[in-house]
């Protein structure tokens, strides 16, 4: 919402030394978000004057079409002397008064006015238009022809009100009466403690017998429509300069009187308005739903095919406007150009119309207009008849129309929303004491009217639907006393509370992979279906049972995620697009995936806090989210430099990311070759851990398969990893152990073991770690070699580094050798394996 400071002066009487930049502060601290101040004309300086065009010469010889006019600009330029200027525009004639800038002057954006030879004639200043005025928008974007009877030589900077300070507003879904100059002043009012001239506080005539006939069908969608007649206007009326500038400063573009008319009420009372030109509506004004396919042509020139929850204004003929989101094209006021076919009688209605219902329709029609706007956020049902009223005098004012006597006003009966709350409840929430003094003035100052002592009995005021509750009037007082005094102070957190293991693992688990090298890419859960054939998975992969959502995002993405790689590997190839080649990206996060028997959540009390129960069955309709780790590498995994040669991140990374995670768990990762999905299938390893007694296939790791790079765009030789991080962590013992430092001597024996091709390595150090007993402090597999003239074919060497410690003495070379000698015999019985010689 954008409010010129200008207009919110006329509502209320600030100092005249407060600038924009003060009412927003004070604003601000009243809890608005006034986003920014716009200086208009700061940049401005005349002279700018009204002239009058005498003469018109068309210069020939040129490209484009050239004029040479004199101008008169009264005694403005000191002479009195005609002002002679070079012209490009068109729209003008002998006779209009237009705005000239004299040299000397300096128009917005810096852009400085002198005498300057141009087209074998010298311009002695411009004749302007809107936008080189910084006007905004005036649907002509040519000069600036003004009325007839404006002064020649009058300052054009005062007469255009160019210079002025526009506050933007963000107003939040709750505050719909803000979104009108009348709820900005009354929120500048409290916050300065000046008295408010309400615009709405108007003589409304009563309803009659005599009003044009309205009929309402739905009156829960509509529950209140006052109607106007004015008849009589004069098809010369043009919207005068005053309010064609509120328009434009408020963001608006002027069309014609009656709709800048209705345009500058709604703006000012936030009751939005449509005129219909009454000699194009045929018969009673309806107010009822659509019929499924009925179809409307509305003011932007679309056949739109309406819906059945569709609100819709009609006469005898059916649908003439989408309620309060665009009238109809069938009884438009017409345009102030086409005076053959003026609109000279028209009906003003100013409706209320029910929240959900406008939102509804805008958004299920893509028709987000100013009148949805505000309808969906609240509008006060009370301002309608005011509104009307407002715009009938201005069309009787500006257009010398004459208001009918007849006045229709429906309306359902209701009655003011009341609240109870204690006196002390804000002191409370709080945490401070304000009184019941100060509670009643601020609740009073919102506009509520309260009574009682203790327990106070509040009136909600019609502008304020969002005040349903004693919190939301608490709310209104700490705001008005101030954010910024509520005392600063820290929570006691009870004894014996704080992270939970499986907490403290996620963290622990991200450090760790922060600290090998992975940034964090932390991604939106949701995904869609087609990722899974992208990904290569079969058609009965537990993957693919998904929870839907009811109303997602992105139509493109309507599915919660069962894994993190896809949205690790969109980071990746978008990184990798925009440059960046070598990348290790990781995330740690919760998937989803149904319950065999999915449950309906049901609604929790508001009105006392859940009990256990309650807690419970909403749990139960949640799905199971357990929590997984996952890494995507791509490009150099190690940089070459002046210090050696680089390396390519490959499988064997994404294993060790694996193991990574592991050790925070404390658990011990079995690593054997697999086959799934994307992973490539000779280039995959099954990572496995133990839970009670039982192998639990835990995730999977290594190369992505080249159908899957080519399907998702991704580098060659990409690798990733996937684990269920719950499940590790259940098989692991908690906090892993920091490892012990021994005073002893270490004894390494190292041994090279020839095996089939086929045997897993990890099978074989499996054997060695058992066979080498108590006295084994680590394994490392440092070597792999395969040569089928030495070894044989379909046979590998596997060369190991044993380290042997005694936690009490220092080893021998005999028990050293007898550990190593027990660890081979193990070994060539579990796995064939036999010494290299």
């Amino acid at each position: 919402m954008r409010v010129p400071l200008s207009w919110l002066r006329e509502y209320v009487d600030l100092p005249a030394t407060e600038t924009g930049r003060d009412v927003q502060a004070k604003l601000i601290s009243a809890g608005l978000e006034v986003e920014t101040v716009e200086h208009l004309g700061a940049d401005l300086k005349g002279p700018l004057v009204v002239g009058q065009v005498l003469t018109i010469e068309e210069l020939e010889g040129f490209k484009k079409p050239i004029r040479f006019c004199t101008v008169d600009v009264g005694q403005a330029n000191g002479t009195g002397e005609p002002q002679e200027i070079v012209c490009g525009a068109r729209n003008f004639a002998v006779g209009d008064k237009v705005v000239v800038v004299l040299p000397g002057a300096t128009l917005p954006g810096g852009f400085s006015i002198s005498a300057r030879k141009t087209y074998g004639k010298v311009s002695h200043g411009m004749i302007c238009s809107s936008d080189e005025l910084g006007m905004g928008d005036d649907g002509t974007h040519g000069i600036i022809v003004l009325p007839p009877e404006t002064e020649v030589g009058r300052d054009a900077i005062e007469l255009l009100e160019l210079v002025d300070e526009v506050l933007d507003i963000a107003v939040t879904a709750n505050r719909g009466d803000c979104l009108s100059i009348r709820g900005v002043a009354r929120e500048t009012a409290i916050a300065y403690g000046l008295p408010l001239r309400d615009p709405a506080l108007l003589d409304v005539p009563g309803p009659n017998a005599f009003g044009y006939p309205v009929k309402i069908a739905d009156p829960i969608g509509c529950d209140r429509f006052t109607a106007r007649t004015v008849t009589g206007l004069s098809p010369e009326a043009r919207s005068p300069i005053w309010l064609q500038r509120r328009l434009q400063k408020v963001g608006m573009r002027p069309i014609s009187l009656a709709v800048d008319v209705t345009n500058y009420v709604m703006m000012e009372l936030g009751q939005p308005l449509h005129a219909y030109d009454r000699g194009l509506v045929q018969g009673t004004i309806g107010v009822r739903r659509a019929e499924e396919g009925e179809k409307i042509v509305t003011l932007d020139g679309v056949t739109r095919t309406l819906h059945a929850e569709d609100l819709v204004i009609t006469d005898d003929r059916g649908p003439i406007g989408l309620a309060g989101v665009m009238g109809g094209a069938n009884t438009e006021i017409a345009d102030h150009d086409d005076l053959e076919n003026a609109t000279s009688d028209v009906v003003i209605e100013a409706a209320h119309f029910d929240q959900v219902s406008i939102a509804r329709t805008a958004r299920r029609h893509k028709l987000s207009s100013e009148a949805s706007r505000r309808f969906e956020r609240g509008v006060d049902p009370q301002a309608a008849a005011a509104a009307a009223q407002r715009t009938v005098d201005l069309l009787v004012l500006l257009a010398g129309g004459t208001a009918e006597a007849g006045v229709t006003e429906i309306s359902a009966p209701s009655a003011p929303r009341t609240i109870t709350v204690p006196a002390d409840h804000p002191d409370k929430v709080a945490g401070v004491t304000y009184g019941r003094e100060t509670v009643v003035r601020r609740l009073q100052e919102v506009g509520c009217d309260v009574y009682g002592q203790d327990e106070l009995i509040v009136t909600v005021p019609s502008w304020r639907p969002d005040l349903t509750d004693p919190n939301d009037l608490a709310e209104e007082v700490i705001r008005l006393e101030g954010y910024e005094n509520l005392p600063s102070t820290l929570p006691r957190p009870p004894a014996g509370r704080g992270l939970t293991s499986r907490q403290r693992l996620h963290r622990r688990a991200g450090r760790a992979l922060a600290g090998a090298g992975y940034v964090e890419a932390l991604n939106y859960p949701f995904i869609s279906e087609q990722v899974f054939d992208q990904l290569g998975l079969d058609a009965d992969d537990p993957a693919r049972r998904v929870v839907r959502l009811v109303n997602p995002l992105s139509d493109e993405e309507p599915v919660l995620r069962t894994s993190l790689l896809p949205g690790l590997l969109g980071a990746l190839r978008r990184n990798d697009g925009r440059g960046s080649h070598d990348l290790a990206l990781f995330e740690t996060g919760l998937v989803f995936h149904p319950r065999d028997e999915q449950r309906v959540a049901a609604n929790l009390p508001v009105d006392r806090r859940p009990g256990d129960e309650d807690l419970a069955g909403l749990n139960a309709a949640l799905p199971d989210q357990p929590r997984h780790a996952a890494v995507v590498l791509a490009g150099a995994r190690e940089q070459a430099g002046w210090w050696g040669k680089g390396r390519p991140a490959d499988w064997a990374d994404a294993v060790e990311a694996a193991r990574t995670v592991a050790r925070e768990a404390g658990a011990e990762l079995t690593v054997r070759k697999g086959q799934y999905g994307p992973w490539h299938p000779g280039r995959c390893a099954e990572l496995v851990v133990t839970v009670d007694g039982e192998d639990r296939i835990v995730g999977h790791a290594g190369e992505l398969h080249p159908r899957v790079l080519k399907a998702l765009g991704l580098p060659a030789r990409t690798c990733a990893m996937e684990l269920d991080l719950d499940t590790v962590q259940r098989a692991g013992d908690g906090i892993p152990q920091a490892p012990g430092i021994s005073t002893f001597p270490v004894a390494t024996q190292d041994v090279a073991l020839v095996v089939d091709a086929f045997v897993p390595a990890a099978d074989v150090e499996a054997a060695l770690r058992e066979g080498a007993g108590e006295l084994l402090e680590s394994i490392r597999l440092f070597d792999v070699y395969d040569n089928a003239e030495q070894l044989g074919e379909g046979r590998k060497s596997l060369a190991y580094a044993l380290r042997f410690r005694a936690a009490d003495r220092t080893l021998t070379v005999d028990e050293a050798s007898a550990a190593r000698d027990a660890a081979v015999a193990l070994a060539g019985e579990r796995t064939g394996a036999v010494l290299r010689s």
